[in-house]
């Protein structure tokens, strides 16, 4: 591959079937993985967020620095989106006493801040154009807020509404469904849809990774937290090895219809 084609490639993986199967499964792992070390190890949300949060950084500094898309690495600054993500909304959600669904309005706000300051200073929010280090902090940062959006919207459904792991799984699933429903039929924005899909799998793996390793008087499969994250971790890494992974193209900067 000459310089020249190298440029017009996006430092984020093509959008593909394959994308979103690794995706709901790092944000499964995202929630055992972050319950783990905050439960199970007893240390607590705080000191839960502030270890995933140095992995954070050091995970999307390297990808930022990063010439070109590396699929390990940017899987790994994926995973570490979720459990920061975790971590952080159960310390804001339940420490800070503001409840699932005053985390959850909090953290919608952030996530359409992100994206309107985005569109203001770069004019799109299309994973096309995510080429550059300036665009990669925003998003980045749009990933970090829909993660812990994520987490705080599954709690919400599944404990304060009554619906259980299984039933907020199963909304999440159906809400994901309408919007593959919208891509194929519709002439929606391809990228307001793929950031409507992005938000809804991660309340979907916050669910699933709460029914995996919940015991099950609590309505879960009580496999435990470390088996389960051990698992998905297997499971991403034979996903990234046998799914072929490339970079998104990068044409320039999108169309009006992607913006």
């Amino acid at each position: 591959m000459t310089n020249g084609e190298r440029e017009t490639l996006s430092k984020v993986p093509a959008v593909t079937l394959g994308f979103w199967v690794i995706k709901v499964a790092a944000t499964t792992l995202g929630e055992t993985g972050g319950d783990a070390v905050t439960m199970t190890l007893n240390l607590g949300y705080l000191v839960g967020t502030l270890i995933f949060g140095v992995i954070l950084v050091v995970a999307v500094g390297a990808q930022i620095r990063a010439k070109h898309f590396h699929p390990f690495l940017y899987w790994f600054a994926i995973v570490a989106t979720t459990t920061v993500g975790t971590t952080l909304a159960d310390l804001v959600d339940r420490s800070l006493g503001v409840g699932y669904l005053g985390g959850s309005t909090i953290l919608l706000v952030l996530v359409f801040v992100s994206l309107a300051v985005w569109h203001a200073v770069c004019g799109s929010v299309s994973v096309a154009t995510v080429a550059s280090a300036k665009v990669e902090v925003f998003y980045w940062t749009t990933i970090l807020f829909s993660q812990t959006l994520g987490t705080a919207l599954g709690d919400w459904l599944a404990d304060d509404t009554g619906l259980g792991y299984e039933g907020g799984a199963l909304v999440f699933a159906s809400a994901l469904a309408l919007v593959v429903v919208a891509f194929f039929f519709t002439k929606l924005s391809r990228t307001l849809l793929f950031w409507a899909a992005f938000i809804l799998t991660r309340p979907l793996g916050a669910t699933v990774g709460d029914l995996l390793d919940k015991p099950p008087a609590q309505g879960g499969f009580g496999f435990g937290r470390f088996t389960a994250s051990a698992v998905l971790i297997v499971f991403i890494c034979i996903c990234i090895l046998l799914i072929p992974q490339r970079a998104g193209e990068h044409p320039g900067g999108p169309s009006k219809a992607e913006t």
